[in-house]
């Protein structure tokens, strides 16, 4: 919930439509699965790693 909002801050739209973006883009699951390792980093490196994730998609937020 922590990086939606991050994300949802920095690309100045709303938590669900970041949720929705992320969910349908699968980024979701990569956030999951990575947990343990992405914890570890800071907010606006998990944020940069998501913007890379959904950019490698061409999803524009």
């Amino acid at each position: 919930m922590y990086i939606i909002h991050a994300c949802a801050d920095k690309w100045g739209c709303s938590p669900s439509e970041c949720y929705n973006t992320l969910k349908n883009s699968g980024c979701l699951d990569f956030l999951v699965s990575y947990h343990d390792v992405l914890h570890t980093q800071s907010t606006a490196y998990v944020v940069n790693d998501v913007e890379e994730f959904l950019k490698a998609r061409k999803i524009s937020v």
